[in-house]
C-alpha cells in the first residue's frame, strides 16, 4: 500500500490575484511607519497589475527580471526600481510563506539584482570605521549612555527612521530578526531599565532613573547629534544613519 500522508504541500507556480491580494496584505503588516506602507502598496499593486495583465506567467526569476525591464524603461531612477523590486520580493517572501509559492522560487525572486547607482549618492552618510568609532563612542556604564547606544545601534543596524525607533515596541523586537549586536546593545539597555512591553526606549532623569512611557523624534535627534559631537562630525542627523 502506499503512503497517502507524507507529501509536499502543492504549491502554485502561476499567482491568481485572490493569491498576490492575500500575499500583498501579508506584506503590509510588516512595515512599521506609514511611509514604507504606503510605497510597498503601491509598488506591489503596480507590479500585480502589470502580472495580472500578462497571459499566465509563472511568477519566479524570470518574470520578475522582465518586470525590471520594463521599469527601466519608464525612465525610472535606480533607487525607484530598486524599491519597487524590493517590494516584489517581499511580496513573494509572503506568498511562499503563506504556502501559495515554493520556497525555490521566491528565493529566485529575491536574488533579481537591482538597477546600479550612477553618479554620487546625495546625503551623508557613514564610513564602516566611522560607524564603528560612532558606536563605540556612544558606549557608556551609566543608564543615559547604555540607552543611546542601544538607539544608535538600532538606527545603525536596521536602517530604522525616527518614528521608528520612537515607535518600537518590545513585541516588535520580538518578531523581527534583527542583527546579534544590535540586540545585545537592546537587552542591555532593557534588563537593567525593566521595560518588558511597550515602548523600548525611555526618558532617563538626570539620576539616571528611566521614567514614562517612550520618547518623542526630537530625542532621537539630540540623541544622534551628542554622539556626533564626540566625533566632531557636523550635520549628522537620524536619517544618515539609516543611510550608514
Amino acid at each position: 500500500m502506499h503512503k497517502k500522508n507524507g507529501r509536499p504541500p502543492c504549491r502554485k507556480i502561476v499567482l491568481k490575484l485572490p493569491d498576490l491580494d492575500h500575499a500583498k496584505s501579508a506584506a503590509l503588516n510588516g512595515p512599521t511607519s506609514p511611509h514604507s506602507r504606503r510605497n510597498y502598496k503601491f509598488a506591489m499593486e503596480q507590479f500585480i497589475t502589470w502580472y495580472c495583465s500578462e497571459p499566465r506567467l509563472a511568477l519566479n526569476r524570470a518574470v520578475v527580471l522582465r518586470f525590471r525591464l520594463r521599469l527601466e524603461s519608464l525612465g525610472l531612477s535606480a533607487g525607484t526600481v530598486n524599491q519597487r523590486l524590493a517590494a516584489v520580493g517581499r511580496l513573494a517572501y509572503e506568498a511562499a510563506d503563506s504556502g501559495l509559492l515554493s520556497p525555490e522560487l521566491a528565493a529566485g525572486i529575491r536574488r533579481v539584482k537591482g538597477t546600479k547607482q550612477l553618479g554620487a549618492r546625495t546625503g551623508n552618510w557613514l564610513t564602516q570605521d566611522q560607524a564603528r568609532l560612532l558606536l563605540e563612542k556612544t558606549d557608556g556604564d551609566d543608564p543615559r549612555g547604555v540607552r543611546d547606544l542601544a538607539m544608535i545601534s538600532v538606527l545603525v543596524g536596521c536602517g530604522l527612521r525616527r518614528a521608528e525607533l520612537s515607535a518600537l515596541t518590545v513585541e516588535d523586537l520580538q518578531i523581527r530578526p534583527v542583527p546579534v549586536w544590535v540586540k545585545d546593545a537592546v537587552n542591555r539597555w532593557r534588563e537593567p531599565a525593566k521595560v518588558t512591553a511597550g515602548r523600548i526606549f525611555r526618558a532617563v532623569s538626570r539620576h539616571g532613573t528611566p521614567w514614562g512611557k517612550g520618547i518623542s523624534e526630537n530625542v532621537i535627534w539630540y540623541v544622534v547629534r551628542r554622539c556626533a559631537e564626540r566625533m566632531q562630525l557636523e550635520h549628522l542627523a537620524p536619517h544618515d544613519l539609516r543611510r550608514t
